[in-house]
Parts: structure tokens; sequence; C-alpha cells
């Protein structure tokens, strides 16, 4: 930073150009298109729906409103996009509104460099500095995002009609940069008129002044569907100021919905355990998300968030890690039994439909039922456990759960070799703990698809034939 001009005439000297800032935007986003980049990390599913529709809009240079239902990744793109900007940018020196050297705008700004000329010092803002971000709620006001008069600076001897009284909200502070409103049909109505200006002759004006304020703004927002008619709405000016309206969506497939989880999902090798989470085992939370997407029981209006997928993983992980540690094993592998512990993590991220109010124990455990079935249906084949299942004769039980040691299941396919086939092909390890989570999910795949009886009483369960 050294290097950098110091002065508004050293500046002038080095050539530096000042451009608006979506124009900013937009030469830096059609840089990584051009060069086959993502415009934005970390954001799976989305390539051939949503970012060609964002792209579309930051070439345009559009103010965006981002529409979709919770956890859709819509704040994660908002503030990815600061990402876009230069990663340095001059300002006059001491300015609360990143003034422009070349095009001040603030009574501070416009003094300080009449009164130093060409020697006016220059500071250099990063681009993570350039980005605000407010949740609208119902109690925002006016004051908050463009400003209102600072009784402590007329108190100090300034008169009212002086500007620089004025306090800035959080619109003018992020001059120049990116601005956010999450959630923006909680925003009162009469506050939302207040962002009109902001928009669409870009100013901003406080209180009864006559001061204007020509702002430099890139204004992103964020909604639910739903918001528009209950909990308020998006006054009808202002959603035509918007340029563009992005509709968001949740993973479309289970590939999509497990690389969410693989990112997000925070791991426990700090514990000094070995986890190994099975395929299948994933698939299975994957698989229950996806079919809770779609299920009449839950309540569609309220989503279905991929935090549920991210939130069940951990939990699953965590149940078998707590089961590792009391027996002393240092192998983690998650099993079946461990996937009654999501209901903690699972009934908190649905609303079950009103007509089963008071059922959701019972509306949880059906869907992980079809998951695990869908999810077996689609791993083994009917070749594969026929054997097994011949292998049952009247007096033969096998008893599971999470207080069954891993190596009761190695035991166990020792007097049932005609199940091994399908166990080791699934566990693709010969860890006991492995083992185990394979010989589990086995056995309640037979039992769903209706080829062995089950008995359970808490966390530990019997099989048998049929």
């Amino acid at each position: 930073m050294t290097s950098r001009p110091a002065t508004l005439g050293q500046l002038r000297e080095s050539g530096w150009e000042s451009v608006p800032v979506k124009e900013e935007v937009r030469r830096n986003a059609a840089a990584r298109v051009a060069a086959g980049e993502p415009l934005v990390e970390g954001i799976h599913g989305y390539e051939d729906t949503v970012l060609p529709q964002l792209e579309n809009a930051l070439l345009a240079g559009h103010d965006i409103i981002l529409l979709g239902e919770r956890g859709q990744a819509k704040t994660r793109i908002i503030r990815s996009l600061t990402a876009l900007l230069d990663e340095w940018m001059p300002i006059v020196a001491g300015s609360e509104i990143n003034d422009d050297p070349y095009n001040p705008v603030s009574r501070h700004a416009l003094d300080l460099i009449a009164d130093k000329g060409e020697d006016a010092p220059i500071e250099w803002v990063h681009r993570d500095v350039r980005f605000g971000e407010k949740l609208a709620t119902p109690d925002t006001s006016i004051a908050d995002l463009i400003g209102e008069v600072d009784p402590i600076k007329v108190a100090e001897g300034r008169y009212l009609s002086d500007e620089l009284t004025l306090h800035y909200g959080l619109v003018p502070r992020t001059n120049r940069g990116i601005f956010a409103m999450n959630e923006l049909p909680d925003l009162a109505e009469r506050i939302q008129v207040g962002l009109l200006n902001v928009l669409e002759e870009r100013d901003v004006q406080i209180r009864g002044y006559k001061i204007r304020l020509p702002l430099d703004v890139m204004l992103v927002a964020s909604a639910n569907p739903e918001d528009y008619t209950n909990r308020g709405r998006i006054i009808t000016p202002l959603k035509d100021r918007f340029g563009a309206q992005i509709r968001t969506h949740y993973p479309l497939d289970i590939e999509t919905e497990l690389e969410v989880v693989a990112q997000e999902a925070r791991p426990l090798e700090a514990l000094g355990l070995r986890v190994q989470v099975p395929d299948y085992m994933a698939e299975i939370v994957a698989t229950l998300s996806q079919m809770a997407r779609t299920s009449p029981h839950i309540n569609q209006r309220s989503g279905v968030s991929v935090r549920l997928s991210i939130a069940n993983y951990e939990t699953l992980v965590a149940n078998a890690a707590r089961r590792a540690l009391r027996s002393g094993e240092k192998d983690v592998v998650p099993r079946v039994s461990d996937l009654d512990a999501l209901a903690a993590s699972t009934s908190g991220k649905v609303e079950i439909e009103t007509i089963d109010d008071g059922r959701d124990e019972q509306v949880i455990e059906r869907l992980l039922k079809s998951a695990v079935l869908t999810v077996f249906k689609d791993r083994c084949s009917s070749d594969e456990v026929r054997d097994g299942v011949g292998a049952f004769d009247d007096d033969t039980v096998v008893h599971a759960g999470d207080d069954v040691a891993s190596t009761e299941y190695v035991e166990m396919l020792s007097r049932l070799p005609a199940l091994r086939p399908a166990v080791v092909a699934l566990a693709g390890s010969e860890t006991p703990a492995a083992i185990a989570s394979a010989a589990e999910f086995v056995l309640e795949g037979l039992h769903l698809s209706k080829r062995l009886n089950k008995d359970a009483v808490g966390s530990r369960a019997t099989y048998r034939s049929r």
C-alpha cells in the first residue's frame, strides 16, 4: 500500500480512472466469464439455472432481487459478489461515504479538496469494506438506511442547517459499493419508499435538508416467495425498479445435495477418531431431504432447507462418534441404528402440515424408512441378497443396535456366510466398524422390503425370518 498514490495529484498522475460500481462489476464479471471461471465460489447445482441469469444481470448492470425459499444460498451469492469488485479503491481521506476523489459529494470531501487542492490526502479501501448488509425487520427506520441528524454534532455547536450535522445511514456509507437488503418484504412499506430514489434517481435526501447525494450503489435484495402475501410484500414501484428477479431453488438431485453437505458439514477428526461415512449412509441423509420436499405431510410453503441435510449428516456422525467413544473404538462408521438420532435435527427444520399436527415423530420415521428402502433398492440387487434371505431359518436370530459391538457383526457373518458377499461389497473395507454398518444396512433393507421380520425395542433390534 505504501506504493499507492497518497494525494489527489499523485492519483491523477498514476492514470487511475474512476468508473461506476456497476461498470466495475461488469468488467470483472466479463473477465471471469471469458476465462470460464464461476462468478461465485462454493455454489452447487446452479450452473445451468441460476448462475446464467446472474451473469446476464451483472453484465446488464442491473440491480437484483433473489427470490427463493430458505436455505437456497441467496445470502452466500450476495456476499460473494464482493469478489467482483476491484481489490482496492481510492477515497477522499476521512470520508464516511467513500467519496470519489474525482467526484466528491459529501461536505467533508468537498471542503477538504477545496482547501488542499491536489494535495488532498487519499486513502485506499479494500473491496470487503465496500459491502453493506441489512436484515429487514419491522423496526428498521429511514434513519438506519438513509441517515438522520446527529444530536451529538449539534450539541458540539454546529447549526442544524450545517450538512456536517448529518449522520449517514447504511446506504450512503456503502457508496461506490454493494448494498444488500435481506428479507426485503419484511421492510415496512413506508420504508421501502425510501429506496425508490436509490434505485432509480441514484440519490438520497435526508430530512428536510436541501442536499442531494448522488450515490453510486449496486442494490441486491433477497426475499421468500410466500412473503409477497404473508408477512409483507414488496411494493410495486420498488419491484419495478429492480432490473432482474432471479428464482433460486433447492438441489435437483442427490449428487448435488451431497456436494453441498460435503462442503458445509463440520468434520470430527479433531477428536482423534477415524471417521468414515459410507456412501449409502450419506445418500440416505440426502434422500430424506429430497423426499421431504415432495411429501404431502410437510408444509412445502415453508420449504425444506439444505441445512436439514447438513444438520442430519453432522448428527449421524456425532451419534456414531459417541458410540465409538463409549466402546473405545477408533473407527467411526455410522449405522442404520444411528438414524434414530436424526429426529432431533429434523423436527426443527421441517414444518408438519396441520392435519398431521402432533405426529411429527411418526412422519419423520416414515420418511426415514422410505429413504433407507430407496437407497437399499438402488444399492443392492435382488440376486445379491436372495441367498442372504435364505440363510435365515426358523431359529436364526440376529441382534443389531446402537449398543452392539462391531465385532459381533463380524462374528454374525461367520455364522451366516450367505450374507457376506452383499455386506463386504457395501462395506468397501474389512474393518469391524465398516462391516457392522453394511450389515445393519442390509438387514434393515431386507426388513423394509418385507423379506425379514424385525422386533424393535428402544435402540435394540432383532431380525428373524418371516
